[in-house]
């Protein structure tokens, strides 16, 4: 489909939450409750933070993992996107498939059907962290189309991988996504990288992440944005506070923007590094 033809307005919601560690219980019924009081009825598609359904916290994904015939997580799902009419992007949980277990984001649109899944290609194993330890890496970047609207979807450690965010782009990408759970001790690559995304890409991105303690005298960063194809913050939460923030998305500004900065043509096929050593 052209750009030309797919003009048009979109309303979004992010979730920000402090997950209960290993309690998807717990997790289930704070997601109800933040949507039941927040949610609003004209909302297109409502994203929520990775593993909300059990924390950041490596040790208790076996524990917290779940088959996708009797996940509670995305029943849950589905039972509110039929009731709210809305399209999910459903950050993450654990997700067994076979033998192997992925930090997977579950896609739910509005009619409560799961339509994708997408399992996160990079893993976080630094900082005390060892997420290899106990999921695998997806091998693939996943590009869901709601309501006519490209999402490129990516799960927190993959925003320092610029290559899958133009991937993305390339493929013809109106929305990237990043859930996460990130950490309090490293805003300046969650403030700087979240931004270089839409800018360099010239697209509308989400960057959603956890609020509150983890384990161990951590904290999630808590601080939730939504930035527009220059890097503009046009809807943020902050000081560690659990709710949803909202914009409403105007993509035809965006592809009018595209039309007369066609920065992406310039880029070349290949660049090819010439190492040259001066004495």
């Amino acid at each position: 489909m052209e750009e030309a033809e797919k003009k048009q307005k979109i309303k979004i919601a992010a979730l920000q939450m402090n997950s209960v560690i290993g309690d998807i219980q717990k997790n289930c019924e704070k997601i109800k409750a933040i949507i039941q009081s927040e949610l609003t009825s004209d909302t297109d598609i409502l994203i929520l933070p990775e593993v909300w359904s059990c924390g950041w916290h490596c040790p208790v994904f076996p524990q917290c993992a779940e088959e996708i015939d009797g996940s509670t997580s995305i029943k849950l799902l589905k039972n509110i996107a039929k009731e709210y009419n809305v399209n999910i992007l459903g950050g993450s949980i654990i997700l067994k498939q076979k033998n192997n277990c992925y930090n997977a984001c579950p896609v739910i649109d509005r009619s409560g059907n799961l339509v994708a899944t997408y399992e996160k290609n990079h893993l976080f194993s630094y900082y005390g962290s060892d997420e290899g330890k106990y999921v695998q890496a997806g091998n693939n970047p996943v590009m869901v189309t709601l309501d006519g609207i490209n999402i490129g979807l990516t799960i927190c450690f993959d925003i320092r991988f610029p290559e899958i965010y133009r991937a993305y782009r390339k493929a013809g990408a109106d929305l990237l996504v990043n859930m996460a759970a990130w950490g309090s001790n490293k805003p300046i690559p969650w403030e700087v990288m979240t931004r270089s995304r839409a800018v360099e890409n010239q697209t509308f991105m989400v960057a959603l992440t956890q609020c509150g303690p983890i384990a161990n005298g951590e904290f999630n960063i808590g601080h939730s944005r939504i930035i527009d194809y220059n890097g503009n913050v046009i809807s943020e939460i902050k000081d560690q506070k659990e709710g949803i923030m909202y914009a409403e998305l105007d993509l035809r500004e965006m592809y009018d923007f595209r039309e007369k900065c066609t920065i992406l043509n310039d880029i070349k096929e290949k660049y090819e590094v010439k190492s040259l050593c001066v004495k």
